[in-house]
């Protein structure tokens, strides 16, 4: 390969500008928030728009020239940190919302467009975008489609990949698709977005989405429980489901061990119930009726109580106990980041079986470090863990804990990755969740689209 030549030849596509190299490339483009990979670009390409992105690209294969591309940087599977000689293509420069149509209830936006910033673009026009995380001040559009991000809210609203009208991607070749399509039924063919929903990358770089809204809920109503086991949080969140006629908009569990870890790591969290309890969970119904949505939800709760289906709770009766509940479950987040080292697991099984993992999981890792921190955290509507451990503080390598989680996750038939990607850290357990036949299709993809192997390279699944 001659890199002068490309070096040349992308200056003169982006300008001088769109180009870091050297001391100007800073440590954003090096990890995401694991820090548990690093690796030096040898360029950082900046476009600002879809031209300049299949420009980049058109080069970069010519010349073989590996890429990743990389949004907020807010992964937890190093699927956007590259190895060195790398070219990284950041997307912050494609940052522009370009159009919210209330007719259509859509909102188009850049793939470099933070969540939050179409939150807020979505409730200035009248309308509510249900996708929500902890890092949604950072995370971006293409980030949260490439993997096809989750959250506190798909219990009702369901993952970013049902929020999605159309895409437009750009190849590794360079080629544009424009699939920036605003109708909810189109089944003229096959749906091409849906490859490149959760793909890490890897088949090619999202540049524009047209996003679905949703009315925004006029009522909104919030509490914090602790329950005396899981067991009672199943039974609750299936009496919840019913008694709220379809209000339920998110069920978020903690398990005492990660509410420990957020009072006492984050100091400005007040806690909302004393740490007493084996259990908690936050829940949120989101409504029409601002009049009486609120009423009844605390009706629905003190008949919980009357129930047993739960021991303790406070109820938000202003924006701001609101904002400050949700802070509770934002901050566990905050929390186990602080823990070194961070060994962070995002996994899902059949909701009936989150609880004897969890379990089993804390046990094996206590039988072998005896003082390891554990943190477990997740999204019961839809059989979603997170497992947080520092090990103990030991030099863990990252293989042994993986493979003590995996074999436990692999045992329930459950799946290795739930919302934050394979990227290059869970690529070796990907046969722990997917089928040989599956593997072999992913990589037929792989070829097919990007048969030079140029697109974040070694992530998700080899080209052999």
């Amino acid at each position: 390969m001659d890199q002068d030549a490309l070096h040349q030849a992308l200056v003169g596509a982006l300008g001088a500008a769109g180009v870091l190299e050297g001391d100007d490339i800073g440590p954003a483009y090096f990890e995401d928030i694991s820090h548990e990979r690093s690796g030096r670009p040898w360029l950082v390409l900046r476009p600002s728009s879809t031209a300049e992105v299949a420009q980049c690209l058109r080069l970069c294969h010519r010349y073989g020239q590996a890429v990743v591309p990389q949004g907020g940087m807010t992964g937890l599977v190093s699927a956007g940190v590259p190895i060195d000689g790398e070219v990284a293509l950041s997307t912050q420069r494609l940052a522009r919302i370009e159009e919210v149509d209330a007719s259509n209830a859509t909102i188009t936006a850049q793939a470099g467009v933070t969540l939050q910033q179409v939150q807020e673009a979505a409730d200035a026009a009248g309308y509510f975008f249900p996708l929500d995380i902890g890092s949604r001040g950072s995370c971006t559009v293409g980030g949260n489609l490439s993997t096809n991000a989750g959250g506190n809210r798909v219990l009702r609203y369901g993952m970013m990949r049902d929020l999605v009208l159309g895409l437009e991607v750009v190849l590794a070749d360079g080629t544009v698709i424009d699939g920036t399509h605003k109708m909810v039924k189109n089944n003229a063919g096959y749906d091409l977005k849906h490859l490149f929903i959760g793909a890490e990358g890897t088949l090619g770089v999202i540049t524009r989405a047209v996003l679905r809204l949703h009315p925004k809920p006029m009522s909104q109503a919030v509490a914090f429980c602790s329950l005396p086991d899981f067991g009672t949080g199943i039974r609750l969140l299936r009496y919840l489901e019913g008694a709220l006629g379809g209000r339920l908009s998110a069920f978020e569990a903690i398990w005492h061990n990660a509410y420990q870890l957020v009072l006492d790591g984050v100091p400005r969290v007040r806690p909302p119930l004393p740490s007493k309890n084996p259990f908690y969970v936050l829940v949120e119904s989101l409504g029409a009726d601002p009049l009486h949505d609120g009423e009844q939800f605390e009706q629905v709760l003190h008949q919980a109580l009357a129930q047993g289906l739960v021991q303790d709770v406070v109820v938000g009766r202003s924006e701001r106990e609101v904002r400050a509940l949700w802070e509770v479950r934002d901050a566990v987040s905050e929390a186990v980041l602080k823990l070194d080292p961070f060994l962070s697991f995002d996994v899902s099984m059949p909701v009936d079986c989150m609880e004897p993992f969890a379990r089993d999981v804390i046990e094996r890792i206590g039988a072998r470090w005896p003082e390891a921190r554990i943190g477990v955290f997740g999204h019961v509507g839809d059989g979603n863990l997170h497992l947080v451990t520092d090990a103990g503080g030991h030099a863990t390598p990252r293989a042994v804990m993986d493979e003590l989680v995996y074999d436990a996750t692999r045992a329930v038939r459950g799946s290795v990755s739930a919302e934050h990607g394979i990227g290059f850290q869970k690529r070796g357990w990907l046969r722990y969740t997917r089928s040989d036949e599956e593997i072999a299709l992913m990589r037929l993809l792989k070829r097919s689209l990007d048969p030079k192997g140029i697109l974040s390279p070694g992530r998700v699944v080899d080209m052999v």
